[in-house]
């Protein structure tokens, strides 16, 4: 019996570390946050993967959403995480997609942009340009205005190019979306194992469950045996008891019988005196 509770006990255990190494494998920040799991994780929640902190996500408490760090530009918003098309989309807290664009620097990461991209070369002018031309409004101040063309594109003399990029797409004012185009991919040698590694461990807790209720259904019907054979000792005893009491009734009911009879007899001994002494009487 000791050793049947050692087992559900082993058991029970390897179910409870398996459900917490499962719960390593997707976690949240808060309601309506994306789920997080391998290549990502939350700094001080789960384990690192591989040691590469660019997986690693943050909770902002204060704005209820999940963020990732860019040492080039700062933290970006995690809107949505698509684990089968690889796809991280993204939002600028300060709604300008073009600075993102501008400065984020993907090289030394191991992400991508998600939609394809072209090169961009963005104009600081102390001039407007024709309206042909679209200003990045959240870029542009006062007394310089900003723009995306093409690379191509002869420089006017009020210009200055800032920087040339690929990115997915230029600036419009029909593109006012934050997230569009912050679109991210992924890609890692290791990213397949440790997929397997947690749809291994779920099915590893499926099978500890089904070990759990053979073992608790095992418990229960050796308790039901158990209590069959003690009921049979039980029956078995008070037979044995039945059968003495019979036993001792028996001589008492001999004896009783012998005692009858005795006592008849002595009735009838005083019956034949008392006739014998009436017929005496009528003689004389």
């Amino acid at each position: 019996m000791h050793a049947f509770t050692f087992f559900i006990l082993f058991f029970t255990s390897i179910f409870l570390e398996t459900q917490a190494s499962d719960e390593n494998c997707a976690t949240m920040c808060t309601h309506g946050t994306p789920h997080i799991q391998f290549p990502f994780h939350v700094r001080g929640q789960q384990p690192e993967h591989g040691g590469d902190l660019i997986y690693e996500l943050d909770c902002n408490n204060t704005t209820k959403t999940t963020t990732i760090h860019f040492p080039s530009y700062g933290d970006l918003v995690v809107k949505s995480i698509s684990y089968d098309m690889k796809k991280l989309d993204l939002l600028d807290p300060k709604s300008c997609v073009h600075e993102v664009f501008l400065n984020l620097n993907l090289s030394l990461t191991p992400f991508q942009y998600y939609y394809v991209v072209k090169e961009h070369s963005y104009l600081n002018c102390s001039v407007r340009l024709s309206p042909s031309f679209s200003e990045i409004p959240c870029l542009s101040g006062s007394d310089y205005h900003v723009y995306t063309v093409p690379p191509s594109l002869v420089v006017p003399n009020s210009c200055r190019v800032v920087k040339t990029v690929p990115i997915p797409f230029g600036y419009s004012p029909y593109l006012g979306d934050n997230s569009f185009g912050l679109g991210l991919t992924w890609g890692s040698d290791g990213d397949g194992e440790q997929e397997t590694e947690c749809f291994t461990m779920a099915h590893v807790k499926v099978v500890c469950i089904a070990i759990f209720i053979f073992a608790a259904a095992a418990l229960r019907k050796l308790k039901i045996c158990r209590s069959k054979k003690l009921q049979h000792l039980i029956e078995g005893k008070n037979q044995v008891q039945v059968e003495k009491l019979l036993g001792d009734y028996k001589p008492l009911e001999t004896c009783c019988n012998s005692d009858l009879k005795q006592g008849n007899s002595q009735g009838e001994t005083v019956l034949d005196i008392s006739i014998m002494k009436q017929h005496k009487m009528q003689a004389m």
